[in-house]
């Protein structure tokens, strides 16, 4: 049977090719290879220099294009690498639409490094559809979208914004990062490109570094080839193993990650410490019947407002089962206070707009008992009460 034709879940299992075809290994070998060895003058095995193409990371990058149900993909050592060589295929003059909620080193990237080249972004709400028409202009060549976006969980209509984009001539860029493949698929809904950052729910075990790259543009692939060669941000052998081996559990992690997501979600709606729960599984989510529409589930992000800014270092100190720390969609839970780690990049008023502000904690919920997530959650929130009442 056509891996093509397979459910995510088999995909993820298998990957592209789920056996070496000399050995007959299961386990996609690591090819821990700097170069390789040409047949003759003017021959080659199809392999020349590790930073071009290497045999493991090809491996990678086709599995992450048939799970994105896209005909390429391009594996980089890092998310932020992956989106430095998207921005090269626009040029000075170009105007980009960016959510203004979104990863602080995205918003770092275009505003203090490729505007330098001549390259204009605007930040707007992108989950309110008359903002992107208000921003867009005639040299506007892309539309950015995190959806959900991190941190405060806004979903952006995928379909539209294609749609409006390609009229104007340009591209819509999806980062897909919160949801996955197994819950997202933007290319279905007209995105040219999807970006992931392979650390999180990819690899999920945060041990490895990756990020990636998928479409299905003919017109696109050599120069995002050319870019990644010549910049030589490219993933290494043994992390593209490690990625391999985090996607085979993909399906089951990620079922586990909404699970516990959901309970915990309600659970915190009634604490008397937190003010607001932002989670697009509620049935109040603003872009609820979006969520169900282009996406297959609500993930395993949770963000939420504390009452008193005094509780945040109080909270993070007592916290034991749930790390503080950054990053997301690893098996262990993980909290983040966004103002201090993730969105320091990010002006204040800005920040503000988006609804950044001191009280707001980010939760990765892993795949430990939810139980236990709760209950350590409950004593962080006594000890608080206990300090700050």
């Amino acid at each position: 049977m056509s891996e093509d034709h397979c459910k995510i879940d088999t995909i993820a299992v298998h990957g592209k090719y789920p056996f070496d075809p000399v050995t007959g290994a299961i386990s996609v070998p690591i090819y821990q290879s700097s170069t390789f060895r040409h047949p003759g003058l003017g021959l080659s095995t199809g392999f020349d220099y590790s930073r071009t193409i290497n045999p493991t990371r090809s491996e990678l990058e086709k599995t992450i294009a048939l799970l994105e149900h896209g005909k390429y993909g391009l594996a980089f050592a890092s998310g932020m690498g992956a989106i430095s060589t998207l921005i090269k295929l626009y040029k000075p003059g170009d105007h980009l639409i960016v959510s203004e909620d979104l990863y602080g080193g995205t918003y770092r990237l275009f505003n203090e490094y490729y505007a330098r080249y001549g390259i204009t972004f605007s930040w707007v709400d992108t989950s309110n559809f008359a903002l992107i028409e208000a921003a867009l202009r005639p040299a506007t060549k892309a539309i950015f979208i995190e959806t959900p976006s991190n941190p405060m969980m806004k979903v952006t209509d995928i379909a539209r914004c294609a749609e409006l984009i390609h009229k104007n001539g340009g591209d819509l860029i999806v980062d897909n990062t919160f949801l996955s493949p197994y819950y997202q698929n933007p290319l279905d809904f007209g995105a040219d490109i999807v970006i992931h950052s392979g650390t999180k729910y990819l690899a999920g075990h945060n041990d490895t570094l990756s990020g990636f790259l998928v479409h299905s543009r003919d017109d696109l692939e050599k120069d995002l080839r050319l870019s990644q060669n010549s910049e030589g941000a490219t993933l290494s052998p043994f992390d593209s193993w490690l990625v391999i081996r985090g996607i085979k559990t993909l399906a089951v992690r990620m079922e586990r990650h909404e699970k516990n997501a959901a309970a915990i979600a309600a659970w915190l709606r009634t604490q008397d410490r937190v003010e607001k729960v932002f989670y697009p599984g509620f049935a109040d989510h603003p872009q609820y019947q979006l969520t169900k529409k282009q996406a297959r589930g609500a993930g395993g992000m949770i963000s939420f407002y504390l009452k008193k800014n005094a509780d945040v270092p109080v909270l993070l100190k007592s916290l034991s089962l749930v790390l503080f720390a950054e990053s997301l969609g690893g098996v262990e839970s993980l909290i983040t206070y966004p103002l201090a780690q993730t969105h320091t990049a990010i002006p204040e008023a800005m920040r503000l707009s988006a609804g950044v502000n001191d009280r707001l904690m980010r939760l990765s919920v892993g795949i430990e008992a939810a139980d236990d997530i709760i209950a350590d959650l409950d004593s962080a929130f006594k000890q608080c009460k206990k300090e700050n009442d």
